[in-house]
């Protein structure tokens, strides 16, 4: 790592560890500043670029108000707001996104743009934005700054009436509850009563894990009937390519299973007017399968046997920022984790800093690699394999719901990185 690097990291720790407190209302407005963004690169590479494409105000700021100048884990992008005036950090935020995915896959495209959204709160006075993107090396790869002035008319204020939806779940008021949307992909008009079954279902499964269990009166969950003009959504492998509300599809990468959607934008232009933090997409499809980002969204299939389980998994992603625990004997994605470098993700390690993982929850006398065999003896060890390989990398436990379908509940340090993520964005009360 060289040394612009390092000054980089050593100052975001520093800003971890500050005990300075932010006060929302002394920087921030009520409103939301909506931030498109367009991520462009070269695959197998560092070449990318960060580039504004709109700013967007809506009335409310459905988001954390406490913790606003801190991170409750690194990713694999920063976003940091300061304030013009005294230079201080405001306001920080991180997320991984199908861009950086894409950056370590083997594709047949030199060149490819994804769109990005992320919400930030609407400051009171000019501020600035750094945006930087991280490579799985965790190097820098894109750096872009710009300024935020709150009365530039061409910020646009949306005066659209919010597409018909329903609460299936309320914890509390917005300003005390983590605000999750579930959208409708691929169903017709015809087809919403179907669709906000499905969204009951897929809060019932999530509340039925803990620590979402505990933590109900945390939560608010609003479905939303975004209408498709066709039903179901495209199988490339199939042939088969639908007219969807989010234009989402299998065979993301070539990975039949996986489900994803690049229209980020209209995603986000489907929830106007509505408070909402993190996004989960039903997909009215019998397919498996599904996907996750840190901070993105949530997209899984609803008609599938597994989906109560399976979007719980991608929820442990897209909100918890939880890493995938199983691996492959073929090697895939072998690129993805470094061996000589620590994740991020507090559910799996190279051991290369086991001390900022889940050590301390670990007895003296658990082996190393910990044996399936002794599961039921080491609830909580060093299993090897994870992140997609068999060897250096471990997850905590032999079976979790961040491995496979299986397993009956989070294991215990996916539970404690929940746990941590749900106190880091709620007001305690």
């Amino acid at each position: 790592m060289n040394r612009t690097i390092s000054f980089i990291f050593l100052a975001l720790a520093t800003m971890l560890s500050a005990n300075a407190h932010v006060d929302f209302d002394k920087y921030f407005c009520d409103s939301t500043l909506r931030i498109d963004y367009i991520f462009e690169g070269a695959a197998k590479s560092d070449d990318c670029n960060v580039s504004v494409k709109a700013l967007h105000k809506s009335p409310s700021w459905a988001g954390r108000k406490v913790n606003l100048d801190r991170l409750p884990v690194e990713g694999n992008g920063l976003i940091v707001m300061c304030d013009a005036m005294s230079g201080d950090t405001i306001y920080m935020t991180s997320f991984s996104s199908l861009f950086q995915e894409w950056m370590v896959e083997i594709d047949t495209v030199a060149r490819r743009a994804y769109e990005n959204t992320f919400l930030v709160p609407m400051p009171q006075r000019n501020a600035y934005i750094d945006i930087k993107l991280m490579n799985n090396r965790r190097q820098v790869m894109a750096n872009t700054r710009h300024h935020i002035n709150p009365s530039d008319i061409l910020i646009k204020r949306h005066s659209t009436t919010p597409l018909p939806h329903r609460y299936i779940h309320r914890g509390g008021s917005t300003t005390n509850c983590i605000d999750v949307a579930i959208l409708a992909e691929g169903y017709t008009v015809e087809e919403m009563d179907s669709f906000y079954v499905h969204a009951q279902h897929a809060v019932d499964a999530i509340m039925s894990h803990e620590p979402f269990g505990s933590n109900r009166d945390k939560f608010n969950f609003v479905a939303v009937a975004s209408p498709s003009q066709h039903s179901g959504v495209s199988i490339p492998r199939l042939g088969e390519w639908k007219n969807t509300a989010f234009s989402s599809h299998f065979s993301t990468f070539y990975a039949d299973r996986y489900l994803t959607t690049s229209n980020v934008w209209d995603v986000h232009d489907a929830l106007t007017e509505i408070p909402y933090e993190h996004i989960i997409i039903l997909a009215n499809t019998k397919e498996y399968g599904g996907g996750g980002i840190y901070n993105s969204y949530t997209l899984t299939t609803a008609k599938h046997p597994t989906f109560n389980v399976v979007v719980v998994h991608e929820f442990g992603h897209s909100f918890g920022a939880l890493a995938d625990e199983y691996f492959y004997e073929s090697g895939v994605l072998t690129d993805s984790y470094p061996l000589n470098i620590e994740p991020w993700e507090q559910n799996i390690t190279t051991r290369v800093d086991f001390e900022a993982k889940w050590q301390d929850m670990m007895g003296a006398d658990v082996p190393v690699p910990t044996l399936s065999k002794d599961a039921s003896r080491y609830p909580v060890g060093l299993y090897e394999g994870g992140g997609y390989v068999t060897k250096g990398v471990y997850r905590p436990a032999d079976e979790c719901r961040m491995r496979n379908n299986v397993a009956p509940e989070f294991c215990p340090v996916c539970q404690r990185a929940l746990q941590r993520m749900i106190d880091f964005h709620v007001v305690k009360r």
